[in-house]
């Protein structure tokens, strides 16, 4: 037997066996990326009056993930023009990231999703997006993506905000974007 490729004496075995059973737990605890205390938290958060989000439809109005906030999609329902609407919405999203500690300088990226039904009414329904976007993000524009949809969850919003932001992010942007050039005046017939 001694002879047998692949044959380790019994007494050599136990040694191993032994060793391997000391051996496992070391390997286990190296192997773990991070103390369980190291994860972030994941916190759900709903501002005054967004609770029935929570309870109700049973989505989270904020989520706040270490310093990562995801704020949900903000209907804009409240005012009587498109653009009253939106600025309500544009206050929410506000109201949504302090609560979570958060500001709008924070917000790294938009999502916005428009009532329309073509692309020449997606570009009239963006307007005074644009508008009431310019008054909250004055420079350090976040990302952002708009979308056009022909219905939204609520009945009558011309549009809906999400937007995902990092705690502190906005305290030191930087920005190395040059101004484009203006572009060259058409030639004289």
């Amino acid at each position: 037997m001694t002879d047998t490729p692949g044959w380790i004496p019994p007494e050599h075995a136990m040694r191993t066996t032994l060793l391997l059973l000391l051996l496992l737990p070391l390997h286990a605890l190296a192997g773990s990326s991070a103390p369980a205390s190291a994860s972030p938290t994941r916190e759900h958060l709903a501002p005054s009056g967004w609770e029935g989000s929570y309870h109700g439809l049973h989505y989270t109005p904020v989520l706040k993930i270490g310093d990562r906030v995801i704020v949900s999609g903000i209907p804009a329902i409240v005012g009587t023009t498109d653009e009253e609407k939106i600025r309500w919405a544009f206050n929410q999203l506000k109201a949504h990231l302090e609560h979570a500690g958060a500001t709008m300088a924070d917000v790294v990226e938009l999502h916005s999703y428009h009532v329309a039904n073509d692309h020449a009414q997606f570009r009239a329904r963006v307007e005074p997006v644009l508008k009431v976007h310019r008054e909250f993000f004055t420079d350090h524009y976040p990302a952002w993506t708009a979308v056009g949809t022909t219905a939204l969850f609520s009945e009558g919003a011309p549009m809906e905000i999400r937007a995902e932001a990092v705690i502190g992010s906005g305290a030191r942007p930087r920005a190395q974007i040059a101004v484009p050039a203006p572009a060259p005046a058409p030639a004289a017939p």
